[in-house]
């Protein structure tokens, strides 16, 4: 594995040298882990492990639909134990497909209400991590340069005056994008959000492979708008991005993120070991370290400064259950490739 200097500095301020893991002891041998959230805290996530256990991890990191194509590919002969972080509907998905593994860990009466929910909507093959809510983020010296409007609702998105001025991610690849597209759909119904999504494709110029591109692009001027998480954006912020943060008027989605056991895993004790690890407090305090602001699902948990709260938006009932969902997952898919991807800009 690669371990950056500064990673260990960071795990040794943090204090995970002695990370009290619960319901976990040491354990020699290997982890296979494809981890779904942003490089630097899978990294880091990587290398407190391996301080606290005698673990060799493997890690790759590929977003949430790619992850899960992986996973779906290897059923047959799994070469990966844990899945870890991404949005949670593609993991449920994988739950309903009967590719993960049954595990209820000893510490879930500790976690947030929708961490929870996620393990029994999935009949406990997955379990939330941590929540983010979805939005719109401008750079704010592009939109006065060009004396653009500044957006505040998902509507205002297909005006044509942003036309080549939007980024986002392709929603096969990316489980952010996959959530917006989801999002729109029950906020406005299945025909007005893919009337409303053809009018975005004229303005977008790119979609991306990964759902945090977008903002990354918006933060160095590459784009003036970019469709992904708030915290995603407040990351940029912290980082000296000149963006503004829009909740829609219409209202939001959310994601949860989540984490697996791979069905067949051929390292399982050492994959449970990772599981109650990740949902210790003192493990998930460490997210703002490594620049990521979601809210954490273990109710101890420190929640990073700047973290957009979730009781302070206007967050819709969003259907975990319905839109995680194989069938209706791909048939929004399908619909998309169809009929907003290919159509004229």
């Amino acid at each position: 594995m690669t371990i950056r200097n500064s990673l260990f500095a960071t795990v040794a301020i943090s204090g995970l040298l002695a990370v009290a893991t619960a319901g976990s002891a040491h354990a020699a041998g290997r982890l296979n882990v494809i981890c779904s959230a942003d490089n630097e805290w899978c990294e880091m996530m990587e290398t407190a492990f391996e301080l606290e256990h005698d673990i060799d991890v493997s890690m790759v990191r590929k977003s949430s639909g790619e992850a899960y194509a992986q996973v779906r590919a290897e059923a047959a002969n799994p070469k990966l134990d844990v899945w870890w972080a991404g949005t949670g509907d593609p993991h449920l998905q994988a739950a309903a497909e009967g590719l993960t593994e049954e595990y209820q860990s000893p510490q879930l009466g500790n976690l947030n209400d929708w961490a929870v929910r996620q393990a029994k909507n999935s009949g406990n093959r997955t379990v939330g991590v941590y929540a983010g809510a979805l939005g719109i983020g401008y750079n704010n010296d592009l939109l006065a340069k060009k004396g653009l409007p500044a957006p505040k609702c998902w509507e205002d998105l297909k005006d044509p005056a942003y036309k080549g001025e939007i980024q986002m991610a392709n929603p096969n690849s990316s489980g952010t994008s996959y959530t917006a597209l989801a999002t729109l759909v029950q906020i406005f119904g299945e025909e007005k959000a893919f009337d409303l999504l053809k009018e975005m494709h004229k303005n977008v110029n790119q979609y991306t492979k990964s759902g945090s591109a977008p903002i990354k692009a918006a933060a160095v001027g590459e784009t003036t708008i970019g469709i992904t998480f708030m915290h995603d954006m407040v990351a940029q912020i912290k980082q000296g991005a000149n963006l503004t943060v829009v909740s829609p008027c219409e209202g939001t989605g959310y994601e949860v993120g989540s984490m697996s056991i791979i069905k067949g895993a051929r390292n399982l004790e050492n994959a449970k070991i990772w599981y109650e690890f990740a949902l210790n407090p003192r493990t998930q305090s460490i997210a703002e370290d490594a620049h990521s602001y979601q809210v954490p699902s273990n109710k101890e948990s420190k929640i990073p400064d700047g973290a957009p709260r979730l009781s302070e938006l206007k967050l819709i009932d969003y259907d975990f259950a319905k839109y995680g969902d194989a069938e209706t997952r791909r048939h929004l898919l399908s619909r998309w490739d169809d009929e907003v991807k290919t159509a004229p800009q």
